[in-house]
Protein backbone atom coordinates (compact mmCIF):
# COMPACT_ATOMS: atom_id res chain seq x y z
CA UNK A 1 0.00 0.00 0.00
CA UNK A 2 1.35 3.44 -0.90
CA UNK A 3 2.04 5.93 1.87
CA UNK A 4 -0.17 8.96 1.73
CA UNK A 5 2.10 11.34 3.62
CA UNK A 6 5.02 13.05 1.85
CA UNK A 7 8.58 11.81 2.17
CA UNK A 8 11.10 14.42 3.30
CA UNK A 9 13.53 13.64 0.47
CA UNK A 10 10.85 14.32 -2.15
CA UNK A 11 10.58 17.97 -1.18
CA UNK A 12 12.58 20.09 -3.59
CA UNK A 13 14.72 23.12 -2.77
CA UNK A 14 12.41 25.56 -4.54
CA UNK A 15 9.68 24.67 -2.04
CA UNK A 16 11.90 25.29 1.00
CA UNK A 17 9.88 28.39 2.00
CA UNK A 18 6.69 26.33 2.03
CA UNK A 19 5.26 23.85 4.47
CA UNK A 20 4.18 20.64 2.76
CA UNK A 21 1.22 18.68 4.12
CA UNK A 22 -0.84 15.72 3.01
CA UNK A 23 -4.57 16.05 3.55
CA UNK A 24 -6.53 12.83 3.79
CA UNK A 25 -10.27 13.48 3.71
CA UNK A 26 -10.93 10.65 6.15
CA UNK A 27 -11.23 10.57 9.91
CA UNK A 28 -8.97 8.34 11.96
CA UNK A 29 -11.94 7.60 14.21
CA UNK A 30 -14.00 4.49 13.47
CA UNK A 31 -17.37 5.53 12.00
CA UNK A 32 -16.33 9.18 12.14
CA UNK A 33 -16.32 11.89 9.51
CA UNK A 34 -13.54 14.40 9.10
CA UNK A 35 -10.02 14.71 7.77
CA UNK A 36 -6.44 14.16 8.88
CA UNK A 37 -3.51 16.40 7.95
CA UNK A 38 0.01 14.98 8.00
CA UNK A 39 3.22 17.06 8.00
CA UNK A 40 6.21 16.30 5.75
CA UNK A 41 7.55 13.79 8.33
CA UNK A 42 4.36 11.73 8.19
CA UNK A 43 3.19 12.86 11.63
CA UNK A 44 -0.36 14.01 12.31
CA UNK A 45 -0.31 17.82 12.40
CA UNK A 46 -4.04 18.64 12.44
CA UNK A 47 -7.29 16.74 12.42
CA UNK A 48 -10.99 17.32 12.10
CA UNK A 49 -13.31 14.75 13.60
CA UNK A 50 -17.02 15.15 13.18
CA UNK A 51 -18.61 12.55 15.38
CA UNK A 52 -22.16 13.49 14.40
CA UNK A 53 -22.74 13.35 10.69
CA UNK A 54 -21.28 14.25 7.37
CA UNK A 55 -21.64 17.97 6.43
CA UNK A 56 -22.43 19.03 9.98
CA UNK A 57 -23.18 22.63 10.92
CA UNK A 58 -20.42 22.69 13.56
CA UNK A 59 -16.98 21.05 13.52
CA UNK A 60 -13.72 21.45 15.43
CA UNK A 61 -10.19 21.79 14.05
CA UNK A 62 -7.68 20.20 16.44
CA UNK A 63 -3.92 19.94 16.65
CA UNK A 64 -2.12 16.59 16.84
CA UNK A 65 -2.74 16.35 20.59
CA UNK A 66 -6.50 16.90 20.30
CA UNK A 67 -6.48 20.51 21.51
CA UNK A 68 -9.20 22.48 19.71
CA UNK A 69 -7.84 25.40 17.69
CA UNK A 70 -10.98 26.59 15.90
CA UNK A 71 -14.69 25.84 16.07
CA UNK A 72 -16.33 26.29 12.69
CA UNK A 73 -20.04 27.05 12.58
CA UNK A 74 -22.44 27.34 9.65
CA UNK A 75 -24.76 30.33 9.90
CA UNK A 76 -27.96 30.32 7.91
CA UNK A 77 -28.71 33.72 6.53
CA UNK A 78 -31.67 34.59 4.38
CA UNK A 79 -30.52 33.18 1.07
CA UNK A 80 -26.80 32.54 1.25
CA UNK A 81 -25.26 30.79 4.26
CA UNK A 82 -21.83 31.62 5.62
CA UNK A 83 -19.29 29.92 7.88
CA UNK A 84 -17.75 31.53 10.95
CA UNK A 85 -14.51 30.50 12.62
CA UNK A 86 -14.05 31.02 16.35
CA UNK A 87 -10.49 30.79 17.65
CA UNK A 88 -10.20 28.89 20.93
CA UNK A 89 -8.33 30.68 23.69
CA UNK A 90 -7.70 27.67 25.91
CA UNK A 91 -8.41 23.95 26.12
CA UNK A 92 -11.35 24.48 28.51
CA UNK A 93 -13.65 25.55 25.70
CA UNK A 94 -13.26 29.32 25.98
CA UNK A 95 -13.55 30.96 22.57
CA UNK A 96 -13.50 34.47 21.24
CA UNK A 97 -16.90 36.10 21.60
CA UNK A 98 -16.93 37.35 18.02
CA UNK A 99 -15.97 35.19 15.05
CA UNK A 100 -12.32 35.41 14.09
CA UNK A 101 -13.22 35.05 10.42
CA UNK A 102 -16.25 34.63 8.18
CA UNK A 103 -16.42 32.83 4.81
CA UNK A 104 -19.06 33.78 2.22
CA UNK A 105 -19.46 32.49 -1.30
CA UNK A 106 -19.28 34.95 -4.17
CA UNK A 107 -22.29 33.87 -6.21
CA UNK A 108 -21.90 33.88 -9.96
CA UNK A 109 -24.65 32.04 -11.80
CA UNK A 110 -23.77 29.20 -14.21
CA UNK A 111 -20.06 29.05 -13.39
CA UNK A 112 -18.22 25.93 -12.31
CA UNK A 113 -15.52 27.95 -10.58
CA UNK A 114 -16.13 28.69 -6.92
CA UNK A 115 -14.92 31.82 -5.17
CA UNK A 116 -15.23 32.69 -1.49
CA UNK A 117 -14.53 35.89 0.42
CA UNK A 118 -12.85 35.48 3.83
CA UNK A 119 -13.36 38.49 6.10
CA UNK A 120 -11.42 38.95 9.31
CA UNK A 121 -12.91 40.65 12.34
CA UNK A 122 -10.12 39.94 14.76
CA UNK A 123 -6.72 41.05 13.64
CA UNK A 124 -5.95 44.15 11.63
CA UNK A 125 -2.43 42.97 10.73
CA UNK A 126 -3.78 40.05 8.65
CA UNK A 127 -5.50 42.41 6.25
CA UNK A 128 -9.08 42.91 5.25
CA UNK A 129 -9.78 39.66 3.43
CA UNK A 130 -8.55 36.50 1.74
CA UNK A 131 -10.04 34.63 -1.20
CA UNK A 132 -10.54 30.91 -1.63
CA UNK A 133 -10.69 29.74 -5.25
CA UNK A 134 -11.75 26.25 -6.28
CA UNK A 135 -13.92 24.13 -8.54
CA UNK A 136 -17.44 22.88 -7.81
CA UNK A 137 -17.30 19.37 -6.33
CA UNK A 138 -13.48 19.24 -6.30
CA UNK A 139 -11.14 19.43 -3.33
CA UNK A 140 -8.39 21.38 -5.11
CA UNK A 141 -8.13 25.02 -4.07
CA UNK A 142 -6.01 28.13 -3.66
CA UNK A 143 -6.03 30.58 -0.76
CA UNK A 144 -4.99 34.08 -1.81
CA UNK A 145 -4.32 37.04 0.49
CA UNK A 146 -5.47 40.64 0.02
CA UNK A 147 -2.40 41.51 -2.09
CA UNK A 148 -2.90 38.59 -4.51
CA UNK A 149 -0.17 36.31 -3.10
CA UNK A 150 -0.98 32.59 -2.99
CA UNK A 151 -0.72 31.53 0.65
CA UNK A 152 -1.73 27.91 0.14
CA UNK A 153 -2.55 25.58 -2.70
CA UNK A 154 -4.03 22.08 -2.49
CA UNK A 155 -3.76 19.71 -5.45
CA UNK A 156 -4.51 16.02 -5.94
CA UNK A 157 -1.64 13.97 -4.51
CA UNK A 158 0.51 11.89 -6.82
CA UNK A 159 2.99 9.23 -5.80
CA UNK A 160 5.40 7.72 -8.32
CA UNK A 161 3.44 9.43 -11.11
CA UNK A 162 0.14 7.82 -10.08
CA UNK A 163 -2.67 10.09 -8.89
CA UNK A 164 -4.25 9.00 -5.64
CA UNK A 165 -8.00 9.39 -5.04
CA UNK A 166 -9.86 12.70 -4.83
CA UNK A 167 -9.71 12.41 -1.05
CA UNK A 168 -5.89 12.66 -0.82
CA UNK A 169 -4.34 16.09 -1.44
CA UNK A 170 -0.93 17.72 -1.26
CA UNK A 171 -1.02 21.12 0.43
CA UNK A 172 1.75 23.66 -0.07
CA UNK A 173 1.43 26.52 2.42
CA UNK A 174 3.67 29.56 2.85
CA UNK A 175 5.80 29.05 5.97
CA UNK A 176 5.04 32.58 7.27
CA UNK A 177 1.25 32.07 7.10
CA UNK A 178 -0.76 31.04 10.16
CA UNK A 179 -0.96 27.29 9.54
CA UNK A 180 -3.98 26.73 11.81
CA UNK A 181 -5.90 29.46 9.97
CA UNK A 182 -5.03 27.87 6.61
CA UNK A 183 -6.27 24.50 7.90
CA UNK A 184 -9.49 26.10 9.21
CA UNK A 185 -10.16 27.65 5.79
CA UNK A 186 -9.48 24.34 4.03
CA UNK A 187 -11.89 22.64 6.45
CA UNK A 188 -14.62 25.18 5.66
CA UNK A 189 -14.01 24.63 1.93
CA UNK A 190 -14.34 20.86 2.45
CA UNK A 191 -17.59 21.35 4.35
CA UNK A 192 -19.02 23.62 1.65
CA UNK A 193 -18.02 21.08 -1.01
CA UNK A 194 -19.55 18.24 1.05
CA UNK A 195 -16.19 16.44 1.33
CA UNK A 196 -16.27 16.26 5.14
Amino acid sequence: MARIHPKAEQITNNLSEKEIYTIWMKSLMFHGNGCTIFNSKGEIAFRVDNYQQRCSTKVFLMDSEGQVLFSLTRKKLRIFPCWEGFKWIDSKGKTERLPWFQVRRNHIILRRNMSFQVSFKCDEKIGSCYKILGLEGKSILKIINFSGQILAEAIQKQTSGVALGDDVLTLMAEAHADQSLIMALITVYGLINKKL
